[in-house]
């Protein structure tokens, strides 16, 4: 009898108790499709306000494969994400959200590119996001910056929906700090990647997204921080840029006073500039800091997770977590 490939599932919660078990069924339904795989669903509870955690247990005590970690603060979902990531078994890893509208129908497509074609990674390319406009502008605003903070090959754009191999999950797991950025770390393993086209669904229940403009805003400062010192760059070359427009500006201005001593000095161009002199250095003062403040948060070794207790996770299968960042039983 041939051993089954295992593939694990990584689903980060908040406030999914009325879509989780749906995420749940599609899964064990599709793969029961291909007798070569079997799966583990590995559920992580990101203090979620609802009783999303009481679903968990009951899947958790029906199905041994569901496994559940439940963290003891909201830590972002990245963070759950390499809570999960930390824990998985399988050969074949999965990223996807807890809402329904990741098309799990499509699991097979991005599989065989791992497995048929040689891709280490595949992640969704929706046609159309089903978000609010604030957050398709957002995103789109996101992505332009990423690309151009990391660099992807071919302007990949990491989904929420995403299939890689173990050694993939490897990488990410070895990062330290406390601001993790998914999608960077994982083109910081791998360019070997490919976009599916495929239709994001609408969610399973009526809620809005708990996935806040506050929660996306500091998403967006992570991967602008995370992986690249270019934001730091541009503030270097902005100062010189302004120091010489400024230079040039003072040149121009005693010029203009020596050959017409009747010449007004312009108290409102004077303000204007000051104006817009100390509001660049206040922004650039602003990245600086952001850059200092997130060092020595590292430098405290703040954990990027808490478990406060699990189902159906056994510490001696797969990678065990860094013990600091478990709470004590």
């Amino acid at each position: 009898m041939l051993e089954k490939t295992l593939i694990s599932f990584v689903i980060p919660c908040y406030r999914s108790e009325l879509t989780i078990e749906k995420v749940y069924e599609e899964i064990v339904s599709i793969i029961s499709e291909r007798a070569e795989f079997d799966y583990e669903i590995l559920t992580v509870n990101d203090y979620s306000p609802d009783n999303v955690l009481q679903v968990l247990r009951k899947l958790a005590a029906k199905d041994e494969k569901v496994r559940v970690l439940d963290l003891a603060k909201n830590f972002g979902k990245h963070c759950a994400l390499l809570a999960g990531l930390h824990n998985v078994r399988g050969e074949l890893v999965v990223i996807l959200d807890d809402d329904y509208q990741c098309p799990v129908n499509e699991l097979w497509r991005m599989v065989d590119a791992i497995v048929n074609d040689g891709y280490d990674c595949v992640t969704a390319q929706y046609r159309k996001k089903k978000e609010s406009a604030w957050k398709r502008f957002g995103a789109s605003v996101n992505t332009k910056t990423i690309k151009w903070l990391i660099d992807p090959p071919n302007g990949i754009d990491i989904e929420n929906y995403v299939v890689f191999r173990r050694y993939i999950c490897d990488e990410i797991v070895k990062y330290p700090n406390p601001y993790p950025y998914i999608g960077g770390l994982i083109m910081r393993s791998t360019h070997n990647i490919k976009m599916i086209p495929m239709d994001e669904r609408e969610r399973g229940d009526n809620r809005r997204t708990g996935f806040t403009f506050m929660k996306s805003l500091s998403l967006y400062v992570n991967g602008l921080t995370a992986f690249s010192v270019k934001p730091l760059r541009l503030a270097s070359i902005l100062g010189f840029v302004f120091a010489v427009i400024g230079l040039i500006y003072g040149i121009v201005i005693i010029i203009r006073r020596l050959l017409d001593p009747l010449v007004p000095l312009g108290y409102s161009s004077i303000m204007a500039v000051l104006l817009f002199a100390v509001g660049m250095i206040m922004l650039l003062l602003g990245v600086i800091g952001e850059y200092l403040g997130r060092i020595y948060i590292s430098l405290n070794r703040s954990p990027q997770f808490v478990i406060r207790e699990t189902v159906n996770v056994d510490k001696k299968d797969g990678s065990e977590p860094d013990k600091t960042n478990e709470a004590k039983d």
